[in-house]
């Protein structure tokens, strides 16, 4: 018996738009502006973002119908019910690899940016392996504390991605977002493909489902925690380009962080925002990470539930540390994430349709 409001492992809905909204909003943030605008001239980019943004609404609520129609069970225990449980144990350990590969470049990327901004005499290794010690400890207690954690550190996040763009309006240059729909239909598609994978995490809500205490509100949480970055996406691309104008954007390689380096203080009592900027930013990048690796220990605990989690935590860690680091350069780095982002594609759009569509011919549901 909970002797508090949060003191048991169940959570709310507000937990889960929170999830949702923290686990999207991460490394993709700082680099989107540069790869929409690689396809789109102006400001058409954000035709991208809408047509990638819709097309992430709708899978978030096939995900959402498709939880609900199975409360209080994660993706092993459902698709068992759905297809068999051989099926439910090979689709579940891809999705703990493909979570473990997205630990690792959620590292990796703190690392390069944490160095190219905050230690740049700090090697990218130490920096890594600090950040994954601190993730670790996180991951060691119960997947409803990290969950919580974002109901503190979302809406900082938030908060200071609203300073930086109200302290770059006087950047703002209106020429720099016109003309106005010059790009082709080829360009938008290739750039909306590119948004699809910078919405990717919604797909926690696949294991996060165990703890909701009112399965029927997951649709409609997860849909309001995926519009938060969505609408966020779409106000970062606009003053990216009205400040520095798409030439400018494509040769960037953190477009939104250079926005922190622009910000003025009036009255000169804090010269460098970018260093506060990115010490807020890491929170999120640690939130993200840490769910990721959450989802990782649930999808293997639900397929050995014998091992302790401590014991997968010692086994996972250093093969996490060792692919993070494996990349040589941001090209190589950015190869991973597209390859990682192919995989959550995959498993957070196409066979959670595949199952929904068989649990309706079959008319399993519940407990079966």
């Amino acid at each position: 018996m909970k002797t508090f409001e949060y003191g048991d492992n169940e959570i709310g809905s507000k937990e889960i738009t929170m999830s949702v909204a923290s686990m999207v909003i991460g490394f993709g943030v700082l680099t989107l502006p540069r790869t929409i605008v690689s396809t789109t001239n102006s400001i058409d980019g954000f035709i991208s973002i809408v047509i990638g943004g819709i097309w992430v609404l709708f899978f978030t609520w096939i995900l959402g119908k498709l939880t609900t129609r199975f409360p209080k069970k994660n993706l092993h225990e459902f698709t068992s019910l759905i297809i068999n449980k051989q099926v439910a144990t090979i689709l579940t350990m891809i999705f703990a690899f493909y979570s473990m590969l997205f630990v690792s470049y959620e590292m990796r990327g703190t690392a390069d940016i944490s160095k190219l901004y905050l230690f740049d005499n700090t090697p990218v290794e130490v920096i890594g392996f600090v950040f994954l010690l601190v993730v670790i400890y996180a991951v060691s207690g119960p997947s409803a504390v990290i969950i919580r954690i974002n109901l503190m550190f979302l809406p900082i996040v938030l908060c200071i991605l609203a300073v930086l763009i109200l302290l770059n309006v006087n950047f703002f240059e209106v020429k720099n977002i016109k003309p106005f729909f010059v790009t082709d239909w080829l360009g938008m598609l290739q750039a909306s493909r590119e948004t699809i994978f910078s919405f990717l995490g919604f797909e926690i809500i696949l294991f996060y489902n165990m703890f909701l205490n009112k399965p029927k509100d997951m649709v409609k949480s997860a849909l309001v925690g995926i519009s938060i970055p969505f609408l966020l996406y779409l106000l970062i691309f606009l003053f990216v380009i009205g400040v520095f104008g798409t030439e400018v954007t494509r040769n960037l390689l953190y477009p939104t962080a250079e926005l922190a380096r622009l910000v003025e203080i009036p009255g000169g009592f804090f010269e460098r925002f970018e260093s506060l900027f990115f010490t807020i930013w890491v929170m999120t990048l640690f939130t993200t990470a840490a769910m990721a690796y959450d989802v990782t220990l649930l999808a293997l605990k639900s397929v050995f539930n014998k091992v302790n989690r401590m014991t997968l935590i010692f086994i996972l860690s250093p093969i996490m540390f060792i692919i993070a680091m494996a990349p040589q350069n941001v090209l190589e780095l950015s190869r991973f994430g597209e390859w990682i982002s192919y995989i959550g594609i995959i498993l957070s759009m196409f066979i959670p349709i595949v199952l929904l569509f068989i649990a309706k011919i079959r008319g399993v549901k519940g407990n079966g």
